[in-house]
């Protein structure tokens, strides 16, 4: 049985950040728990756009309402116990029901104006509120611990702790995904995308399928935001601006890596981050490198970074000289 370049590049990739902090230092492993968080919200967003055809500038609002829900909870506690914490990111699930259910109304750039539109009345409210510290933001003191009776199970203060709470969350957002779009939902709302006149004239309910695409992904988007607020101990107001969604949209964490694939946003999001750590060390016009970047990509790999790794491959097996003849090719005569 032939194995695929993904079944053995998926499970490698996985021990290498599973065994990573047990020889990276503290910094690198902070960088990587950041990436991951920001792999479960590009995610989030290629279900709507890859998946489902739905391009939203309003998806940051439920990154930052996963990360406001528990900073204004938990803002003034001096112990954040995860079990009641982490159903808070449900309030972005909550969100996305309304909003969704308002927006699937509309299709194409009226779609994409008034999810924008709500991202920018979220963005406002939080920015001209004192209550919620305006464009200060609000800080966090503490990280969420996981405690039975006394007894500290899980403390997210631990960097480490945090970093294989993040991996955990992302894996399990992975295969939940995964097995949601082999499911015959999965099958319906590709189907959507790639022509949905005919998906309705076949009888489905168009709005309620892109409706529960557009909450799972809210869904997502509000744990990745609870993970940021709980990992930089700050929220504000620019975690809900256009201009996140923008760059999780078109500047390149599902871009980059490539649209219509689970592991694409996540090759996307180390892209992304790496290359927004290394490059100001080359020049202060750092974004105008950054910028060239995604325009190659975009022009010489228009399905993404990772589609360049079975290029390479295939043209290797290609290339080799001992690699077997064609089926309808000259064959060595038989012995005897």
């Amino acid at each position: 049985m032939a194995v695929t370049t993904r079944s053995l590049t998926l499970p490698a990739a996985l021990l290498i950040l599973v065994l990573f902090p047990l020889f990276g230092s503290s910094f690198y492993v902070g960088l990587l728990t950041r990436i991951l968080i920001l792999a479960i919200f590009a995610m989030s967003l290629d279900l709507l756009i890859g998946y489902t055809g739905l391009v939203s500038f309003g998806h940051a609002a439920f990154f930052g309402i996963g990360g406001y829900a528990l900073a204004i909870a938990f803002q003034d506690a001096t112990t954040i116990h995860l079990w009641q914490a982490l159903p808070l990111s449900l309030a972005a699930a909550l969100a996305a029901l309304v909003v969704g259910w308002i927006s699937i109304r509309t299709s194409g750039i009226y779609f994409i104006m008034i999810t924008l539109a709500f991202g920018q009345m979220f963005f406002y409210y939080f920015f001209e509120s004192p209550r919620y510290g305006g464009d200060d933001g609000i800080f966090l003191f503490f990280k969420p611990v996981l405690m039975i009776g006394t007894e500290s199970i899980l403390n997210l203060e631990n960097e480490n702790t945090f970093y294989y709470f993040a991996l955990g969350c992302l894996v399990t957002g992975y295969l939940l995904l995964a097995m949601i779009l082999r499911a015959p939902f999965g099958k319906v709302i590709t189907a959507i995308k790639a022509n949905e006149h005919r998906v309705r004239a076949l009888g489905y309910s168009i709005n309620r399928y892109k409706l529960v695409s557009f909450v799972i992904a809210g869904t997502l988007a509000g744990l990745a935001g609870f993970l940021e607020g709980a990992h930089s101990g700050y929220v504000n107001p620019s975690y809900m601006s256009w201009h996140s969604s923008g760059i999780a949209i078109a500047i390149a964490i599902v871009v980059l890596g490539g649209m219509g694939t689970l592991y694409g946003p996540i090759v996307g999001a180390f892209i992304v981050v790496l290359l927004q750590d290394f490059l100001p060390s080359l020049t202060e016009h750092w974004q105008l490198l950054f910028g060239g970047i995604v325009i190659s990509v975009a022009l010489f790999l228009p399905r993404g970074a990772t589609s360049l790794l079975p290029r390479i491959l295939s043209r290797r097996q290609t290339t080799r000289p001992d690699s077997p003849p064609p089926e309808d090719g000259p064959r060595e005569p038989a012995d005897g």
